[in-house]
């Protein structure tokens, strides 16, 4: 297969809204050791490149400026000291940036080959909420079978994501959502209760779903005022992992609770993290989550895709917050 020297890719043109996003020509990257390029068939749309276009996520060090962070395509190029994936292999992974565009240099580690069950949109739409998920619902958070999840924000990406992981491994799973249709859509996937959190409130309905026991394990991408209404609603040994802030980074806490429960808060960005980090994550999501994937158990629901070109218009709906489910760009 003949590559040519240039692509289209989405650029920010400068801080602000949705339609900052522009087509623009780039070159086409060449693999560097360790990585295999990607023709892109399908790229997902995630929170944290709404945040990078608006200014306030900027790529790491020496990343590219091209959002997008997951990927799925077929491999067209082999970079030195690629072992794994051949010329033509179908794959999906977790890249530091460049996922917006016609081709895209992965480190090998940090890729999947797709299985034959997915779509390559559906593919697309795995790598940065599972790896996400996985690190922090199962790693960090150490879920086990038989213990309440609380997810804040249930049917987004990484909310939908959660339930059906959770509950694959034998957890309970409680959501917050913000419309009836939401939660119904969260209760559909497998979440044992949803709570509407514009009519309820969730430290009450979470005590109350457990017994007045609480939630063992909370996922929050909130933060805020969230922050000490997660320690209130968390059970005794209860863990609270932060895995985004969308209100303040900065609220006050009544930390006793800390101490009286005996809980444990801790949080994570996997964008930053290092290659060899991710590979780590890849290999026990391939290991522990690709099976369930493969036989179909586990499958990204998608709620709509756009043409690459398009990508204004997908942040915009991001941003509206109406989507159940994920957003995806078709290359």
């Amino acid at each position: 297969m003949s590559i040519p020297t240039r692509m289209t890719a989405i650029a920010i043109r400068a801080p602000g809204a949705p339609e900052m996003l522009v087509p623009e020509e780039r070159p086409v990257a060449a693999p560097g050791a360790g990585e295999m390029l990607v023709k892109i068939a399908a790229a997902g749309v995630n929170r944290p490149d709404v945040m990078q276009r608006q200014g306030i996520y900027p790529p790491p060090a020496g990343a590219t400026d091209i959002p997008g962070l997951e990927i799925a395509g077929e491999v067209v190029a082999l970079g030195t000291g690629v072992s794994r994936y051949r010329m033509g292999d179908k794959v999906t992974a977790l890249v530091v940036g460049g996922g917006y565009a016609e081709y895209c240099p992965v480190p090998e580690v940090n890729a999947l080959p797709v299985p034959a069950s997915l779509s390559m949109v559906e593919a697309a739409a795995i790598p940065e909420t599972f790896f996400t998920v996985w690190h922090n619902v199962f790693e960090r958070g150490a879920l086990k079978s038989g213990e309440t999840l609380l997810v804040h924000g249930g049917s987004s990406g990484i909310g939908t994501t959660a339930i059906m992981l959770a509950k694959a491994f034998g957890g309970r799973v409680i959501v917050t959502a913000g419309s009836a249709e939401k939660c119904e859509a969260c209760l559909k996937l497998g979440a044992d209760r949803a709570i509407n959190y514009r009519t309820e409130d969730f430290v009450a309905e979470t005590k109350a779903a457990t017994g007045g026991k609480g939630a063992d394990l909370i996922l929050d991408m909130v933060g805020g005022d969230y922050i000490e209404r997660n320690y209130e609603t968390a059970a005794v040994e209860g863990r609270i992992v932060q895995i985004a802030i969308q209100r303040s980074p900065k609220t006050t806490v009544d930390f006793r609770r800390i101490m009286l429960k005996r809980l444990t808060h801790t949080g994570s960005t996997l964008r930053a993290r290092s290659i060899a980090d991710k590979a780590a994550i890849a290999r026990a999501v391939e290991e522990k989550v690709w099976p369930l994937v493969a036989a179909g158990k586990v499958k990204p629901p998608i709620y709509q895709t756009f043409p690459l070109r398009e990508a204004a218009a997908a942040h915009a709906l991001m941003e509206s917050s109406q989507h159940i489910g994920k957003i995806v760009l078709t290359v």
